[in-house]
């Protein structure tokens, strides 16, 4: 398995980062390193600094009015509903087994129950 370098955005919970970390990734929760009170630009600056994934349940993330995506090392955006860390984990552990060999590099990806969507948001 590949271990990805992983940022969670405030609403993931220990439980989701410690599901990660047992699976190989290396895990960081934005609350862990004094984010969780920040903006979306900030966490995501610093998922680019870190050379991180970015993992949120954050819509703001698929739109470019909002918060403009250049490049980055990824955002996955899930669509957990509800948000409970049952479904989460149930959309997130699946998803990264099943795209172990993908590149994140300047994608968005929509992660829902029933499929997944791939955006390019830098050339």
């Amino acid at each position: 398995m590949i271990q990805r370098r992983i940022l969670l955005d405030q609403m993931m919970d220990e439980r989701v980062a410690s599901a990660l970390r047992d699976c190989g990734h290396n895990v960081v929760r934005v609350g862990a390193i004094g984010l969780a009170t920040v903006g979306d630009d900030e966490i995501l600056a610093r998922a680019m600094s870190d050379n991180r994934i970015l993992v949120t349940l954050d819509e703001h993330f698929g739109d470019w009015v909002v918060l403009p995506l250049s490049r980055h090392s990824g955002v996955v955006r899930l669509k957990a509903i509800p948000a409970t860390t049952d479904v989460v984990l149930g959309l997130l552990l699946p998803f990264l087994k099943a795209h172990e060999s993908a590149v994140f590099d300047d994608r968005l990806v929509i992660v829902k129950k029933n499929g997944v969507r791939w955006i390019r948001t830098a050339e």
